[in-house]
């Protein structure tokens, strides 16, 4: 399989992700849209913008535990960078 071919369905299959989860979210009251979630209670999904909150409680989170956690935006997870610099640390 090509590179090429590779790139093109995982690129389809992202798209296919974010459309389920905006789906998932027009399908809810809009009183109750959040904009975040799990599809099919699995793969995470966050669509409301960015904060710098979020952006450190995801990306550089020392307390938590967890290598993999939510994408600040989008759809799948991030790497906690600080758990993985104590996990390579000697």
């Amino acid at each position: 399989m090509s590179r090429d071919r590779v790139a093109r369905t995982v690129r389809a299959v992202g798209l296919a992700l974010l459309a389920a989860a905006v789906a998932q979210e027009l399908n809810k009251p809009a009183g109750e849209r959040t904009w975040h979630g799990r599809l099919a209670g699995i793969i995470p999904y966050e669509l409301r913008p960015p904060t710098l909150a979020r952006i450190r409680e995801r990306c550089w989170n020392p307390d938590d535990e967890r290598l993999f956690t939510e994408h600040v935006f989008g759809i799948g997870w991030s790497v906690n960078l600080a758990r993985l610099v104590s996990l390579l640390r000697p």
